[in-house]
């Protein structure tokens, strides 16, 4: 669905996207990777099965391979108390344990792993990538389509999905057309696809995520900014990358950052111009950020569209391209 400001809905293929972008345009891509940070393994002494969902490196919101202690979500959380010992293990023998030193709200502990591979190499055998649960197939298959073909920098725990759209087709066909892209990283966790609690917007915290911006990648889309060429998000993590730095920094600032920020109706945007997203679920924090860019009556009136022509919704569903 592309809702541009000068008219009704059109309906389009994703494939048709550069019919909808301007030469001189600059579409910013998050190239974070998904990590395989579901990990399961089996309760010392006694064998109950038992899973951790790896968030982030305790005492940091930015990945780290060489990182040890997690902050992690536990299932079955009641069987995981402090103290508590997990034992990790795959067809080919032992990869480690993980010992509970803390225990906070939401089923939410801090894990201290003992490994003697490489992290990475420890995931690779013990982890699979969180799918969404309505994803009903954990095959390889799956596991390898929850990835953007720009993937390059681990550390997210669900994908950017309004990217999985991408092909390199797609984005070759849309650089011959001058579209400029440029990558930033932003860690994508489990806050952002969180339903909102309580009644109120503003009841609603949102967790911290990590991300980074280069110094080119600043000059460039400063330099586009300053000429009056647009700037696309490819996803709303590009957006709250963009729209938090200049918050936090007073203008687009390059370097390693983390960002709580919450995008509400009536919220300034500073840099994002255009948005392509996908269709996001009720009382998500995602939903309000795109009634704060594209008017809350506007996307009432395209949800209710998208929903009489029976439009996919979710993270492998289709997507929407929104001006403000």
């Amino acid at each position: 669905m592309v809702l541009d400001a000068a008219g009704p809905p059109q309906h389009r293929t994703f494939r048709e996207l550069g019919a909808f972008l301007r030469a001189g345009d600059v579409l910013v891509l998050n190239e974070t990777r998904v990590i395989a940070a579901r990990i399961s393994g089996t309760r010392e002494p006694t064998g109950g099965r038992v899973e951790f969902l790896l968030l982030h490196p305790a005492g940091s919101e930015r990945y780290r391979e060489d990182a040890l202690r997690w902050i992690a979500l536990a299932r079955p959380a009641r069987r995981l108390p402090p103290g508590e010992r997990v034992r990790f293990a795959d067809a080919n023998g032992a990869l480690g344990f993980a010992t509970v030193v803390d225990a906070g709200e939401g089923g939410v502990r801090t894990i201290a792993l003992e490994i003697d591979a490489p992290f990475a190499e420890f995931l690779a055998r013990a982890g699979r990538l969180p799918l969404p649960p309505y994803v009903k197939s954990d095959s390889d298959a799956a596991q390898r389509g929850y990835q953007t073909v720009f993937a390059r920098v681990p550390g997210s725990v669900a994908a950017p999905t309004a990217s999985l759209h991408f092909t390199p087709e797609l984005l070759s066909h849309l650089e011959r057309r001058g579209v400029e892209l440029v990558r930033l990283t932003l860690d994508v966790g489990i806050g952002t696809f969180r339903p909102m609690q309580g009644d109120r917007v503003d009841e609603h915290a949102m967790h911290g995520e990590a991300y980074e911006i280069s110094p080119e990648a600043v000059r460039r889309i400063s330099g586009a900014k300053r000429q009056g060429r647009r700037i696309v998000a490819a996803g709303t993590t590009v957006v709250r990358a963009l729209e938090g730095n200049v918050r936090d920094n007073g203008a687009l600032t390059a370097g390693a950052y983390a960002t709580k920020i919450f995008i509400t109706p009536g919220f300034r945007f500073a840099v994002v111009d255009a948005l392509i997203t996908n269709f996001h679920l009720p009382r998500s924090t995602l939903l309000v950020l795109v009634s704060a860019f594209a008017g809350r009556e506007r996307m009432l009136a395209a949800y209710a569209e998208a929903v009489r022509l029976r439009y996919r919704f979710f993270s492998f569903g289709d997507a929407m391209l929104l001006t403000r």
